[in-house]
């Protein structure tokens, strides 16, 4: 995962409640064996009619919200299923920052482990969002734990909380196997110290 530290961009706005994982990523697109490849695949029931049509009236087919990284949403995002397709499929479109008011935890912690910060804000701070969606431009910023709104050249902060240990992996770009493999001298020096200790029928 590359560091994430700070970035600027507008937000796309999914004025619903409630959204499950089987609607971030339906089922029938889990059988992609790596991480990639998701993103086409994102809201698709959402996004495309029963014979693959783009539907013109969903906020992700509307070209003004194209390249846009961050999600803004209400309460409850990710629920459901525990697939971390659902995260895979987010990262993949694009999107690096979801604010809600809040998640389901286990989404939550599956977003930190794919480089992605679901940002918990107030359901005022959202309201105020969602009400000046095409005006502000949304700085994102990680080390500070802050977002920088502007809108027509008047800034204002919104503070975020998120856990230290968290923060860390999104900082340092880790992944659970690259947090691992931080700790490898450790762990062959543990081995190699122990390993005269074992019975001779467990040493390899």
């Amino acid at each position: 995962m590359e560091p994430f530290r700070r970035f600027k961009s507008k937000a796309i706005p999914l004025d619903m409640v409630n959204i499950d994982t089987d609607q971030i990523i339906p089922k029938q697109f889990l059988k992609l064996v790596h991480k990639t490849g998701y993103g086409k695949y994102l809201f698709y029931d959402w996004r495309f009619s029963s014979e693959g049509k783009p539907i013109e009236d969903f906020v992700l087919n509307n070209v003004k919200y194209n390249n846009r990284q961050i999600l803004l949403t209400r309460d409850n995002f990710g629920s459901g299923s525990s697939r971390e397709h659902a995260a895979w499929a987010i990262r993949d479109y694009g999107l690096k920052t979801i604010i809600a008011p809040s998640f389901a935890d286990i989404f939550f912690n599956n977003c930190f482990k794919n480089g992605i910060l679901p940002i918990r804000l107030s359901q005022r701070e959202v309201e105020y969002l969602f009400q000046n969606i095409d005006n502000v431009e949304l700085e994102i910023n990680l080390p500070a734990q802050e977002i920088i709104v502007t809108d027509s050249g008047n800034s204002k902060i919104m503070h975020f909380e998120v856990e230290e240990s968290k923060k860390r992996i999104l900082l340092d770009g880790l992944d659970e196997i690259g947090i691992t493999l931080r700790y490898h001298p450790y762990i062959t020096e543990y081995e190699n110290r122990n390993s005269t200790k074992l019975p001779s029928y467990q040493k390899s």
